[in-house]
């Protein structure tokens, strides 16, 4: 999430010079989010924010409720002692998109209305906390029996095909993806903030991502119930999925083929889960932290600190990167970020160690024993088309990384952006 600050110079005690804009502006419809000393504003409808300082907010503000352009420069120099550049400043805020092309009468061009409120209110409402609390505690009591229900890289396969298991886990891990993105949906609906919904990629992962782009119009406290719903919803099906398969056992308390499949899923949901802690990719703890700490673009000032001391060491001044397009907070915790990183990076390892390895060791071991049996049968050929599968798969995620690196490319520059909250 990059939520950039106000470009620097927007107030100038020296002379103004040339003409700035006549009267007449029309806003779009603005929110304003103190935090500190600074100011968070930005259009709930298009996700375009940044910081600004409580003065320059106050102009803003005033300039928003339809005080003329010269009455505004007289009220700004009388309340600060100090003369403003109006014309830079109506530059940026029509460069963040604040200002509207078109004319009219009305000071303020309203954002669109949202649907799905009532649901998302429902969601998260006293009785569905409570069933969610009960289907977690139901799981841990029955995994503390029957430890057999604790994920483990086995489950995943859950029948001797590996066609079967492939499209099992592939496609049905689709509605359990979209129930995730759906809760991080819902509860940015149930404060009324629009929502959308697409298909990235993060390194060799494909996800969805729910771009949440007015959240950072209202307080930072109501904010962290958007970041935690997708685990949330995790954390439920899990548990939920794990109940199931516990349920359906064989009369000897051997699972059933629905129950393997069950933990096969959950194993993926459990993965997903444990994927959050890589914080380098900006997960939903990512923003979790950045937004307890106050902190704007957190990932990248921190890497771009750490660089430039790296830099600054090797006697390289013309590498270091101006660490002013940072806010000042960002800057202070970014300096202790790094161990935050690491541990992003030992999750990668954790999930490559216990998980990706022993099932690509088991998936290698059937596949092989297929393919080299000597004989053109049904096992052969569901290797082979699990093997293709896989080509598929791969061939997506290089499809979706060269389509990001162009996004990438044409995007505007950061006084012009406009910053996504992406959830995935």
């Amino acid at each position: 999430m990059r939520r950039p600050p106000a470009r620097p110079g927007f107030f100038s005690s020296g002379i103004l010079g040339g003409p700035v804009a006549g009267d007449g502006l029309v806003f779009h419809e603005l929110s304003f989010v103190p935090e500190g000393d600074e100011v968070v504003v930005g259009r709930l409808d298009t996700g375009s924010y940044a910081v600004f300082p409580a003065d320059g907010a106050e102009l803003l503000r005033r300039l928003g409720q339809g005080m003329p352009l010269d009455a505004a420069e007289e009220w700004y120099e009388t309340a600060f002692g100090e003369e403003v550049d109006l014309d830079d400043f109506l530059t940026t805020l029509r460069e963040l998109g604040f200002v509207s092309d078109e004319a009219g009468t009305q000071p303020l061009i309203p954002a669109p209305r949202v649907r799905l409120r009532g649901l998302g209110r429902a969601a998260f409402s006293a009785p569905a906390w409570l069933l969610y609390a009960l289907a977690v505690g139901l799981w841990i009591r029955a995994a503390v029996v029957r430890p057999d229900l604790t994920p483990d890289p086995a489950q995943i396969f859950f029948t001797h095909s590996l066609l079967v298991v492939q499209l099992v886990i592939t496609f049905g891990q689709v509605p359990l993806l979209l129930l995730h993105e759906g809760f991080h949906i819902l509860a940015g609906r149930r404060l009324g903030l629009p929502t959308r919904l697409s298909v990235s990629n993060r390194l060799t992962y494909i996800v969805a991502e729910t771009q949440i782009n007015g959240l950072l119009s209202v307080p930072r406290a109501k904010r962290y119930l958007p970041f935690l719903a997708g685990m949330l919803c995790d954390g439920v099906v899990f548990a939920l999925l794990g109940i199931v398969a516990d349920l359906t056992r064989d009369p000897g308390g051997s699972f059933s083929f629905a129950g393997r499949l069950c933990l096969g899923l959950g194993f993926t949901v459990a993965v997903r889960m444990l994927w959050q802690l890589q914080l380098y990719l900006r997960t939903d703890l990512y923003y979790v932290l950045a937004t307890a700490w106050n902190c704007h673009d957190l990932h990248d000032a921190g890497v771009t600190l750490l660089k430039n001391r790296v830099w600054r060491l090797l006697n390289r001044p013309d590498r270091v990167v101006n660490e002013e397009n940072w806010t000042p907070r960002d800057r202070q915790i970014g300096r202790f970020y790094g161990p935050f990183i690491v541990l992003g990076y030992c999750a990668l390892a954790a999930i490559t160690v216990f998980v990706s390895i022993p099932v690509t060791v088991d998936y290698v071991r059937i596949a092989g024993r297929a393919l080299g049996s000597g004989e053109v049968n049904a096992g052969f050929w569901d290797a082979v088309l699990s093997l293709c599968m896989n080509v598929a798969q791969i061939v997506s995620l290089v499809v979706l990384s060269r389509r990001k690196r162009r996004a990438k490319k044409s995007a505007h520059s950061i006084t012009s952006s406009s910053p996504e909250v992406e959830l995935a």
